[in-house]
């Protein structure tokens, strides 16, 4: 269902947003979640996590079907709390959409479990919104800076004297301010997110996974195999002859009288003129553009006065 449409500044919709992961309880089930993530994010919405762990830059893409998903996995991570500040962000306008660019944005955490700590996120975070009543995210893009894991004095002080428990205070709860459950999440939607189309087709015509799997890797086969289409081409328009008047007719038919006339007593001047010049050919010359045996690009072809084929090279 779409929620009543109205028209806020972009940045209070990740107020709203806040207020509504704070009004999330235990009892919430994946119904709850999916109610929040329609009403936050578009139907075909991407959230993207750029970090760098030890062993290299991770990018991981998720799509609207499973980003529901991803929030809950934050709170089962021992998470209370979670919430984004957004400082000194920057919007743009565009025809059907609005950027907000954030280069200072800090997702909390507030963890409860295995100790209380609070983790602070930095980051950049960049938002694409529909430029609509709704003012829904379409793109949604963390790239994560640091993090720091913040303990409190109180508790600290409560076990100045057990080396044991300062030891374990002193190890870190999150990988890049991120869970163990959210990032095993993120590796599996790796192989999660291909198989949305096989999911959606067995939701869909209650096939077997085997006959699923069959009928979309003939279809991918079918598009590879599939010549591309040749583009339309324009039907060439011809040009319609003025017709002139009767009286131009009739002078344009003298005048090309005359003119073939004369064409015609040329014409047999320089043929005359060529068997003249040339008693023992006739008047048949032609030229080719195959090159002969020696490089040259023409060759003649003429007749003798006894009808024999005779070629000059």
């Amino acid at each position: 269902m779409r929620h009543t449409p109205y028209m806020v500044q972009p940045e209070y919709r990740i107020y709203e947003m806040n207020k509504r992961l704070q009004s999330r309880t235990e009892d919430s089930d994946n119904l709850w979640w999916d109610a929040f993530a329609t009403e936050f994010f578009e139907d075909d919405a991407t959230l993207t996590l750029s970090f760098c762990l030890e062993d290299g830059p991770k990018r991981y893409t998720i799509g609207r079907t499973l980003i529901p998903r991803y929030f809950s996995t934050v709170f089962e991570g021992g998470v209370t709390d979670l919430y984004y500040i957004l400082k000194h962000s920057k919007e743009s306008y565009h025809n059907s959409s609005i950027t907000v660019d954030c280069d200072q944005c800090t997702m909390v955490t507030q963890h409860g479990k295995p100790m209380f700590t609070k983790v602070c996120t930095e980051g950049r975070l960049i938002l694409e919104f529909t430029f609509d009543d709704l003012m829904r995210i379409k793109t949604w893009h963390f790239t994560i800076r640091q993090y720091r894991e913040l303990v409190p004095r109180s508790i600290l002080a409560m076990h100045a004297q057990d080396p044991q428990v300062l030891e374990q205070l002193s190890k870190n709860i999150t990988r890049m301010g991120l869970t163990n459950f959210t990032l095993n999440y993120l590796r599996l939607c790796v192989i999660l997110e291909p198989m949305q189309e096989l999911m959606s087709r067995h939701k869909t015509y209650n096939l077997s996974p085997r006959d699923c799997l069959k009928t979309c890797l003939f279809q991918k086969w079918q598009r590879m195999v599939a010549p591309p289409a040749e583009p339309t081409r324009q039907p060439t328009t011809k040009r319609r002859k003025r017709k002139n008047s009767t009286s131009s007719t009739s002078n344009s038919s003298a005048g090309n009288n005359a003119n073939s006339t004369n064409s015609k007593k040329k014409s047999a001047a320089a043929n005359l003129s060529l068997s003249s010049q040339v008693p023992e050919l006739g008047a048949l010359q032609s030229c080719s553009l195959n090159p002969g045996r020696d490089g040259a690009l023409c060759h003649s072809t003429a007749v003798t006065p006894t009808g024999q084929f005779k070629e000059k090279h």
